[in-house]
């Protein structure tokens, strides 16, 4: 077995570790991971993404249910447009983007490379909400749940097509989302965020199922090894202060994604392509 599939397998535990002890963040890394250690072209990395995300979402997302943190009339309000959104981007929007897209300034702008790019972006953009993000108190809110609906189905249809284009959970997205436009405490929101990650990414997937072949081996290989990560996390969570470890998580996501838009603007030969 050769060693960057072996540090690939290390990296899939990592993944639901990261999960497991702050409630997101490991999406972030399952797209790189699958290019650049499994060598899985960019647009099939996004659909595989999406199947792991799902899984590894959905059972971290059970023990959050039986505590009570799942609030499941605004899974429903935010999943529903949210899962519309993602599944019409897999199903048609992504298959429906030529291979090559021009060139700018002597770079071959290919669709691999695109959603790579926006992926990038993504994860700077994600990375400086974990590095920003102070140290949350549970706030306990009394009386009614108030529901701003223009605005949650708004931004679940937002974060349905990002999701899709490149097969990100978005939790990052999804928690400020709740605490604001919901008024969840913070605890309810980060378990009602894996719920509605995991259905709108299972969903999704499917959408890509006639579009291609899938490596179902791989596939739930890295699955099962980044659930297995999301029961190590949980057990660390109680013993690790999640703000220091999201700052520090949050960098190494910055550094991540700087390294992958110059490799994809300076040496393009790499990552899929």
């Amino acid at each position: 077995m050769e060693l960057t599939v072996i540090i690939g397998y290390i990296a899939s535990v990592l993944i639901g570790i990261s999960l497991g002890l702050i409630g997101g963040g490991g999406s972030i890394l399952t797209v790189p991971v699958l290019v650049y250690l499994f060598a899985v072209d960019a647009v099939t990395a996004t659909a595989y993404s999406l199947f792991i995300v799902g899984a590894s979402s959905l059972v971290g997302a059970w023990p959050k249910y039986k505590q009570g943190f799942v609030n499941l009339k605004t899974a429903i309000i935010f999943g529903i447009p949210s899962i519309v959104s993602v599944y019409a981007t897999r199903k048609y929007l992504v298959p429906s983007i030529p291979s090559e897209l021009g060139n700018i300034a002597g770079i071959e702008i290919t669709k691999s490379l695109l959603m790579m790019m926006l992926f990038a972006v993504l994860m700077v953009a994600a990375s400086f909400s974990m590095i920003r993000s102070k140290s949350t108190k549970e706030e306990t809110i009394e009386g009614e749940q108030s529901f701003n609906y223009p605005m949650i189905l708004l931004e679940g249809a937002l974060v349905g097509v990002l999701t899709g284009l490149v097969g990100a959970g978005g939790g990052f997205l999804i928690i400020p989302a709740l605490v604001m436009l919901s008024k969840l405490p913070m605890k309810q929101a980060v378990g009602t965020s894996l719920l509605i990650i995991a259905a709108k990414s299972l969903i999704g997937f499917t959408g890509d199922l006639s579009n291609r072949t899938m490596d179902w081996t791989l596939l739930l290989s890295v699955t099962a090894l980044a659930i297995t990560g999301i029961f190590i996390g949980d057990k660390l969570s109680k013993k690790i202060d999640g703000n220091k470890l999201k700052k520090g998580f949050g960098w190494f996501v910055l550094v991540m994604g700087l390294y992958i838009i110059a490799q994809q603007l300076f040496f393009p030969t790499g990552g899929g392509h």
